[in-house]
């Protein structure tokens, strides 16, 4: 969802087509998004759409994969 939400704004209801669960697990994981500060909503009549708050995530998600990559080359050199 946040990979998709780094393209712009997303209703509920495409969020939910596209990890392809229900509703209530997608709005479940939008508000633990909400209350961390990564996402915030904005209402128009009974839609809400939500957006990233946070511009940084996409390098964070480099560095992680950076760390990862990483990680997995040390452990592949320890195993000779």
């Amino acid at each position: 969802m946040l990979d998709a939400l780094a393209e712009g704004e997303m209703c509920v209801c495409d969020l939910t087509e596209l990890v392809g669960v229900d509703q209530s697990t997608v709005s479940k994981h939008l508000a633990v998004l909400k209350q961390t500060g990564i996402v915030e909503d904005r209402k128009e009549g009974t839609m809400t759409f939500y957006s990233l708050k946070i511009c940084c995530l996409q390098s964070f998600w480099e560095c992680v994969e950076s760390v990862l990559r990483n990680n997995l080359k040390e452990q592949q050199a320890a195993l000779g």
